[in-house]
């Protein structure tokens, strides 16, 4: 399956049409449908705003591997709390920020480490 019969796909399972579809993402449906026809090909940008838009699946949509949509954070979050039963509630929102922050923040995170780290070796 190619990527813009993936895309078609996607659209039908929402029950949108071409015009709807390519409203929330800013284009007319004429682009929607030369993605899906294949005359056009799906941009990154396109497949990002798609998966964002969407709750679609990046891997699906540009390999067609794996489950077309992800789940919904709050699912996610969810998911977090079964598997993680019976940890304290301070393991449990560590987790749940990581998982809210930004990549800004993570990347923060990363430096803080490399600090820690680069602190404590010179200690060593």
């Amino acid at each position: 399956m190619t990527q813009g019969e993936r895309v078609r796909e996607i659209r039908k399972s929402l029950g949108l049409t071409l015009e709807k579809f390519g409203e929330k993402l800013g284009v007319k449906k004429n682009a929607i449908s030369q993605i899906e026809t294949g005359r056009n090909s799906l941009t990154d940008q396109m497949t990002k705003a798609i998966c964002r838009e969407f709750g679609v699946d990046y891997t699906f949509l540009t390999t067609g591997e794996g489950e077309m949509f992800v789940d919904s954070d709050d699912d996610f979050i969810e998911k977090i709390d079964r598997i993680m039963a019976g940890e304290s509630d301070i393991r449990k929102n560590a987790i749940k920020a990581l998982v809210n922050a930004s990549t800004e923040d993570i990347e923060a995170l990363d430096r803080l480490i490399d600090l820690y780290l680069q602190a404590k070796n010179e200690k060593d």
